[in-house]
């Protein structure tokens, strides 16, 4: 696998963001004479169209704003785009148009850079290094094997963080000024799910694994008999504990499995034979041998997603002291210590809340929290929140915020199916506007930019 110029990794799809289609758009909408340009630059060069993009001399060929686009920053960007095209063995646009075409993503994006660094969105190094540990990922690599396969293509490891950070920052500030122009009412949500397609998208999903141990229909009754005694075997050590797969694969010989994972399916995609029946097993759940002509089968349930969802929750407050220049990190843990032994000689939680509570979000409502689930609150908090017992007021708890008390006042199991349902009808019909409004608010935003093309 090539990865020279990251055409056949993952990363391709993060580095060229903007397809085509919505550049072409973009081109037209705005009514720039890029065949001029395109042009130009041939026969300045006095070359073929061919050689051109790979000959131009440095020099600005647009200016955007606050910001200049030089003739390297083109040749690089036609150089990636094409070797993206032929890795994927598209049919390459004329020369002219994927110059004008290459030209306005390079606008486009230096006009989005130029508004992200305006109001302060920065990628830390963190996030960027999570974001390529993720891209090693996608391409079954580790980081190491990862940069030494960039290394070993001849591509700078450098290079290509700070292309994802751009990237980075295009995402977010696009997703920040795209998202807020999206709407989605209850009433479209409504609509969908009473169309084929929303009720087809909100099937629970199962992820079967498979095995099957075949047996002639022919055979005598005592090799049948020896095989479903074999299979009850192999069926006592997996509900003992054993993982499926371990088992399944160590019965080798005359008694050798076939099957598989059948990847994720909707009830409607399963298997026949089994479609009433794995629906029913719980996640890691091994079905009783199912028989058929073909021999005798075995299903476990390696995960579920969508389905009836039960959440536990808990209701909690808190008061938050925060340390400060005035405050040491010892005297706000004392601080919450003695609110503690108030509360407990007597005083009322929620008006010492309302008093002292740095939490501005729940200091007026007594520091109620409302009901929380797991992963809303940052570990520590959650952590002491689970270990309390419903009435009792915790040791002071630090956090990423400061000091925390807190009392769990009930919990619950939340039949969250329904709400769970809607929003991920939302997530789809958000999607699928998003990108209709992203071409729209490019349009925008180039109309708006000033642009001189050299």
């Amino acid at each position: 696998m090539s990865i020279k110029g990251f055409p056949a990794l993952q990363a391709r799809n993060l580095l060229h963001r903007l397809p085509i289609a919505s550049a072409q758009a973009v081109v037209r909408h705005c009514g720039i004479h890029f065949m001029a340009l395109a042009l130009a630059l041939l026969v300045a060069l006095g070359t073929s169209p061919a050689r051109a993009a790979t000959e131009i001399l440095d020099q600005v060929v647009a200016i955007v704003d606050d910001d200049v686009i030089m003739a390297s920053e083109l040749r690089e960007r036609l150089t990636a785009v094409t070797e993206g095209l032929q890795a994927r063995g598209m049919e390459m646009p004329p020369e002219d148009e994927l110059i004008r075409e290459t030209l306005d993503r390079l606008i486009l994006e230096s006009i989005q850079l130029q508004m992200g660094q305006r109001v302060g969105v920065r990628i830390s190094d963190a996030q960027l290094d999570q974001a390529v540990a993720r891209i090693a990922a996608q391409n079954r690599m580790n980081v190491d094997q990862f940069i030494a396969r960039l290394e070993q293509e001849g591509e700078s490891y450098a290079a290509m963080r700070e292309n994802v950070r751009r990237e980075m920052i295009l995402q977010r500030v696009q997703a920040g000024n795209v998202s807020q122009r999206i709407q989605i009412s209850d009433q479209e949500i409504d609509n969908f799910l009473g169309t084929e397609e929303g009720k087809a998208l909100t099937q629970p999903e199962y992820r079967i694994v498979h095995a099957l141990l075949a047996i002639s229909p022919d055979a005598p009754a005592e090799e049948k008999a020896a095989a479903e005694a074999h299979v009850e075997k192999t069926l006592q050590r997996i509900r003992a504990g054993e993982p499926f797969d371990q088992v399944i694969a160590s019965s080798t010989g005359k008694y050798t499995f076939t099957g598989g994972d059948l990847g994720w399916r909707r009830a409607s995609e399963l298997p026949s034979l089994f479609a009433d029946i794995a629906p029913q097993l719980a996640q890691g759940e091994t079905s009783d041998p199912i028989e058929s002509a073909s021999g005798i089968h075995l299903v476990n349930m390696n995960a579920k997603r969508g389905g009836e969802q039960i959440v536990s929750q808990t209701k909690v407050r808190h008061i938050l002291i925060k340390p400060s220049e005035i405050l040491t990190d010892d005297q706000a843990r004392q601080k919450a210590a003695d609110l503690k032994a108030r509360i407990e000689g007597g005083e009322e939680f929620g008006e010492l809340a309302k008093e002292y509570s740095e939490d501005i979000g729940s200091a007026q409502e007594g520091g109620d929290l409302g009901w929380t689930q797991k992963g809303q609150m940052v570990p520590e908090f959650e952590n002491a929140m689970d270990s309390a017992d419903i009435g009792q007021i915790t040791d002071p708890v630090r956090s990423q915020f400061g000091w925390h008390i807190l009392e769990v006042t009930d919990r619950r199991e939340q039949d969250m199916t329904d709400q769970a349902i809607r929003n991920k009808a939302a997530e789809y019909l958000h999607s699928r506007k998003y990108q209709e409004e992203l071409d729209a608010w490019l349009r925008k935003i180039r109309d708006e930019a000033f642009v001189d093309i050299k």
